[in-house]
């Protein structure tokens, strides 16, 4: 059973892009995005690359990230 660990500061998210694992984003408690990696966060976003070419930009402010670890 995969853990799921919520990532909630500037530390977390660096650990996420340093590591590349893969992330769940929720939005208004619905999953909208499921095994992307980070690639960029600023204090108001985050990049989420889930393809190649496949960039999608949430706000941290409305949505929740939660690494996934098998």
């Amino acid at each position: 059973m995969p853990i799921n660990r919520p990532l909630l500061s500037d530390s977390d998210l660096q650990e996420a892009v340093d590591r590349k694992l893969p992330v769940r984003v929720f939005e208004d408690d619905h999953l909208v995005n499921s095994g992307g990696t980070v690639i960029r966060f600023t204090d108001s976003d985050v990049v989420i690359q889930s393809r190649v070419s496949d960039l999608t930009y949430y706000s941290r402010r409305r949505c929740e990230f939660f690494e996934v670890r098998p």
